[in-house]
């Protein structure tokens, strides 16, 4: 403990020195930095309090990044947590403040939502004018990139394929191309999307699918990635068909 008083009588020093040159260089009209006094963390108590204050800061900078729109008053966001934190009057009660954004982010999520689906329709408007796009009845949109010469599958074949996907922003979500493989799966077990869109290609062949959001992951989006009413863009690379096995097979007609 003596160590840590003379280190703290120590540090004083330096600041008042630091902060007399200061003064003396101020009355030379010389313009200076801004000396910033740190806090002496003199004990354990005083370096978890700094550190603890560290944590729950950096955490809370971060939440408030995701606000809807970004957008909060600093000023009064910090007075009503010192006014919390020392025991002051506040103008809402804690029930008041929670009901009051609950009621906020239901409304901005609700806002968010019809925004998001209007841009999917919006973009899917416009993109099937493209002489190049293909609508299927379903509203599934896509253009061939490569198109191959080998057989095509059916839903209830399992299919290789490379695969990458984006949201309309170009915000890339999935990749198979990143990590580096292909990946293998039964074709009835993915989203209606892929299904559908699948079996239109030959082996060998290479599709951009544009995929409505009710073709895909629908109202609840997915994996915290993939928002509410979200239209999807995937390339699809169609590598190999595999016939499912026989215990597959009879799994399915179990199913049916």
């Amino acid at each position: 403990m003596k160590k840590y008083l003379i280190l703290a009588l120590v540090l004083s020093v330096a600041v008042a020195a630091g902060a007399k040159e200061k003064k003396n260089r101020k009355s030379k009209n010389q313009p200076v930095a801004e000396v910033v006094q740190l806090p002496v963390l003199v004990n354990g108590v005083d370096s978890m309090s700094y550190a603890l204050g560290v944590n729950i800061a950096t955490d809370l900078s971060n939440n408030l990044k995701t606000l809807p729109g970004g957008v909060y008053n600093k000023e009064l966001f910090l007075k009503a947590f010192n006014d919390v934190m020392k025991g002051d009057s506040v103008v809402m009660m804690n029930e008041d403040a929670q009901a009051f954004l609950q009621t906020f982010f239901a409304a901005a999520q609700e806002k968010q939502t019809i925004e998001k689906q209007s841009e999917g329709e919006k973009f899917l408007t416009e993109n099937k004018k493209n002489p190049a796009v293909q609508v299927t009845e379903s509203g599934l949109q896509y253009v061939v990139l490569t198109e191959g010469t080998g057989p095509k599958p059916v839903a209830t074949d399992k299919v290789k394929v490379h695969y990458e996907g984006t949201l309309l922003d170009g915000t890339k979500f999935d990749s198979s191309y990143d990590r580096g493989e292909p990946i293998e799966f039964p074709l009835n077990q993915v989203i209606k999307g892929w299904t559908e869109g699948v079996q239109l290609m030959p082996v060998g062949s290479t599709y951009k699918f544009f995929i409505p959001y009710d073709l895909a992951y629908g109202e609840q989006g997915a994996g915290g990635v993939i928002p509410p009413f979200a239209t999807l863009i995937f390339t699809i690379e169609l590598l190999d068909i595999n016939a499912p096995a026989v215990t597959d097979q009879i799994k399915q007609l179990e199913l049916q």
